[in-house]
């Protein structure tokens, strides 16, 4: 199996090389003794563009053999390591497709990171509702018939961006409607930042590549054995500038890209091969489903799923039989050191590893599920986790009001609940009430927020609109 950079890196690693360059830590000779347990072996892998090493920019050697076989994996005609995660992918991919006016249609429960490329462009969005699940009350998809009006009433609108799958692996069919958009004159960009895996095939739900996407860009690091910040872009057709997209990916990266995450890239790459290849899918699978059987044989506990789409099998929900809220289900299991993902008002979400090496201590989750009321006491003092995010109080055309008068005003800034990094508000758009109401909600079961500080005091910053005679 090849794995270009990360057989360069271990074996310049092994040449036990001095170091006159950065990173200052220079290969791990320079380093705090109580921190170099942890670090040591990584350290011998942070590098930077030395010869033979090749240069993330302007790859012409083992990173370019890299991306090479990452784009014969997934079928793309292009495709490129990111260090900065997905969220620097939908900014480049974005950017190059919108210039300044230009109106796209975003999925409305997208990821942040799409909504601050859309104003770094200086393009308009065009917001599209996606259908609610009424099984577990989440939002999943934009229906083929939301996206034929949306043309209809926008015709000039230059592109689209889809989020595929939903952060509960929902995975609606894309194949009409990119075909639609396309035959629109648009481009289609899709945040498949949950979907890295679906090129294994199987059960998996098929990648928006094979839909016919334009720009697919994965995070690798949620799904594959790569580190954090690692992710995958993939380009295909000519509906894009790739030269464009290109530019954008150099100038919003870093440039002193990790190697470390780089090599991850790699050998992630490398281990879909090897599933594929040794044919060890069905073995996965089966384990995947005993896992979700077993935390449906504890009694506390029931595994939910949509019955309307397809689903991807490596996220699990699940709910308390006893009439706990997943934000309280989430803190019993942390209680023995169990850390799902995220929870909302009705349920957890677990994401399984394609290998489970480690056996899941279900004893000690039973156990705390048993105890959860004595648990859960004196949990109510918790502060609520608010993230700042303050506009310029200096400028002139906002103000803070209360939550009750906020309804019908324009919001000035972006209200996030994290994980799922969804905005509940955007910059821009005119308040709800049903969106007070789940602010509120959420304050109230102290979820983590990201907004200005006058949150706290059940403020939020809105707009100040010059009245019309």
């Amino acid at each position: 199996m090849k794995i270009p950079l990360y057989t360069a890196l271990s074996q310049h690693a092994e040449k036990k090389p001095y170091s006159f360059h950065v990173p200052g830590h220079h290969n791990g000779d320079v380093f705090f003794d109580e921190a170099r347990t942890y670090y040591e072996s990584i350290l011998q892998l942070d590098v930077t563009e030395l010869e033979g090493l090749d240069d993330l920019h302007h790859p012409t050697g083992v990173i370019q053999e890299a991306e090479h076989l990452l784009a014969k994996l997934y079928g793309s005609e292009q495709s490129f390591f990111l260090v900065n995660g997905t969220t620097v992918g939908n900014l480049a991919m974005v950017m190059a497709t919108c210039r300044a006016g230009d109106e796209i249609f975003v999925q409305r429960n997208c990821h942040k990171s799409v909504y601050h490329a859309i104003e770094l462009a200086g393009a308009t969005p065009i917001m599209i509702e996606a259908e609610i699940d009424p099984h577990l009350h989440v939002p999943t998809h934009v229906t083929d018939e939301t996206v034929k009006k949306a043309i209809a009433k926008y015709p000039n609108c230059r592109a689209i961006v889809l989020t595929y799958p939903n952060y509960y692996g929902h995975a609606a069919d894309l194949s009409k409607m990119i075909h639609m958009c396309h035959e629109a004159g648009m481009i289609v960009l899709v945040d498949e930042a949950h979907g890295a895996h679906f090129v294994l095939g199987g059960v998996f739900p098929p990648s928006a590549l094979s839909y016919g996407a334009d720009v697919v860009v994965q995070s690798a690091h949620k799904t594959l054995p790569a580190m954090t910040m690692g992710s995958y872009l993939h380009l295909q057709g000519d509906r894009i500038d790739a030269n464009r997209l290109k530019t954008f990916l150099t100038m919003l990266q870093s440039s002193s890209p990790s190697y470390p995450i780089m090599a991850s890239l790699d050998v992630a790459r490398a281990y879909v091969e090897e599933i594929k290849e040794q044919g060890t899918l069905d073995g996965i699978m089966k384990r995947l489903a005993e896992l979700k059987a077993e935390f449906n044989c504890i009694p506390q506990l029931e595994v939910v799923e949509s019955d309307s789409l397809k689903t991807d099998p490596l996220k699990c929900i699940i709910r308390s039989t006893k009439g706990l809220t997943g934000y309280e289900l989430k803190r019993v299991l942390e209680s023995v050191e169990v850390h799902p993902e995220l929870a909302d008002e009705h349920q957890v979400l677990l994401v399984f590893g394609l290998e489970q090496k480690k056996d899941v201590p279900f004893k000690r989750i039973e156990q705390a599920l048993k105890r959860s009321d004595s648990l859960l006491k004196g949990k109510d003092h918790i502060q609520n986790e608010v993230q700042s995010m303050e506009p310029d109080e200096q400028r002139q055309d906002i103000e803070a009001v209360p939550f009750e008068h906020a309804a019908g005003r324009i919001s000035a800034e972006s209200v996030i609940p994290y994980p799922p990094g969804i905005p509940l508000m955007i910059k821009g758009e005119r308040i709800e009430r049903d969106q007070i109401a789940s602010l509120s909600r959420l304050l109230g079961h102290q979820v983590h927020v990201q907004a200005s500080q006058v949150i706290h005091q059940r403020k939020l910053y809105v707009f100040i609109e010059e009245e019309t005679l």
